[in-house]
């Protein structure tokens, strides 16, 4: 397997600090989010994100893009796009920009559940997605569908119903053991041999139930929030069993939102633990 870091989770660094340290510490690649986002005097996560590319006028940052991971030595591990399926323009734009970096795949986003009626949205996402396989054919990329809460496709199941009968060298499946804390988990195992050859792609993160203050009648509200890989409710060992038992040996990105720690640290510590969870999950006749 091989390591990356989606710059979502690094918004304090710029994109050369971003590809400069990702190098420095040892991973082997980096996953650049791309979208348009508000602008914030402190840097977060969803907004203010200095290792963000926009959207608007992408084509014109290629050539940095393209100079920076180079110049790193980090591979792309793919695209962190946020076009909708339906943003047709949005979308040829990502996978014209997938091809001409030599990325070789992008997320394309889900609708959530909230937009609409769901067997509706599902039905529509599928015609959309039809068309976005046969322009990922036409520029010999890939497009990711992630297993993402609150969208249509927060399980594997969902997911495989979504892309069951198109072409798995343009459509795939980012599987996702933080998101699936929130909602959608399945049985690891199970759910990567329902994907089959749809498994493209692999993100990591963690998250935790946090209860919060019983209301008047006892009632307990819960809440998910982020955590950092060693300490959320995912079972990050199991899940590298799980991918190990499967045999996916693709790439591995990571995204910790957790802030207990500084980022420097965090990314450094992240890329440790991964590599030691990977070595020792791995089947004694592959070791």
């Amino acid at each position: 397997m091989r390591f990356s870091v989606f710059t979502a989770s690094t918004p304090e660094w710029t994109p050369a600090e971003a590809a400069r340290n990702l190098a420095g510490q040892g991973w082997d690649g980096i996953e650049w989010r791309i979208t348009d986002q508000q602008e914030t005097q402190t840097p977060g996560f969803w907004a203010g994100n200095r290792a963000t590319w926009p959207l608007t006028g992408l084509e014109d940052h290629l050539d940095e893009i393209e100079r920076l991971t180079r110049e790193s030595g980090l591979e792309y591990s793919g695209l962190g796009g946020y076009a909708r399926c339906d943003d047709h323009d949005g979308v040829e734009r990502m996978l014209a920009a997938t091809a001409r970096l030599g990325a070789r795949q992008v997320r394309v986003t889900m609708p959530r559940t909230d937009a609409g009626e769901y067997r509706a949205l599902f039905a529509a996402a599928r015609r959309d997605l039809e068309w976005v396989a046969s322009r990922a054919a036409e520029h010999g990329v890939k497009a990711l569908v992630e297993l993402h809460h609150e969208t249509i496709t927060p399980s594997a199941s969902s997911a495989f119903r979504l892309v069951d009968g198109l072409d798995p060298q343009h459509v795939g499946v980012i599987h996702d053991l933080g998101n699936l804390v929130i909602e959608g988990r399945e049985e690891t195992l199970a759910s990567l041999q329902l994907l089959g050859p749809y498994l493209a792609h692999v993100h990591v993160k963690n998250a935790a139930w946090v209860a919060g203050e019983p209301e008047e009648d006892g009632t307990v509200p819960w809440r998910a929030e982020w955590a950092p890989l060693r300490a959320g409710a995912g079972d990050v060992d199991g899940y590298f069993r799980a991918l190990h038992a499967f045999g996916y040996d693709g790439w591995v990105t990571c995204e910790d939102f957790s802030t207990e720690l500084p980022l420097e640290e965090r990314t450094r510590g992240n890329l440790e633990y991964l590599r030691a969870v990977e070595a020792r999950t791995r089947p004694a006749a592959a070791a």
